[in-house]
C-alpha cells in the first residue's frame, strides 16, 4: 500500500537543494517519488513501508534540517 510522508525542510533555497535532497531520499528503501517545493519549503515523500528514521537521516545527509 503506497503511503506519503510530508517534511519541512526551511533550509532549501535553490535548485542545487531540490536535486541534494531528492537524490538522498530516491536512494531509500521504499520511496517511490519526491516532490520538494521550494516556496513552501516542504519535502513530499511517496511509496510502501517508509522509514521516518530512514527518510529524515536522508534529509540531514543531503545537509538539511527537518522542522
Amino acid at each position: 500500500m503506497s503511503e506519503i510522508v510530508t517534511y519541512h525542510v526551511p533550509g532549501m533555497t535553490c535548485e542545487h537543494c531540490r536535486t541534494a535532497v531528492s537524490n538522498e531520499l530516491s536512494a531509500v528503501a521504499g520511496v517511490a517519488s519526491v516532490t520538494v517545493d521550494l516556496d513552501t519549503k516542504l519535502v513530499r515523500v511517496s511509496g510502501s513501508a517508509l522509514d521516518d528514521a530512514e527518510l529524515r537521516a536522508a534529509i540531514d545527509e543531503a545537509g538539511y534540517e527537518v522542522e
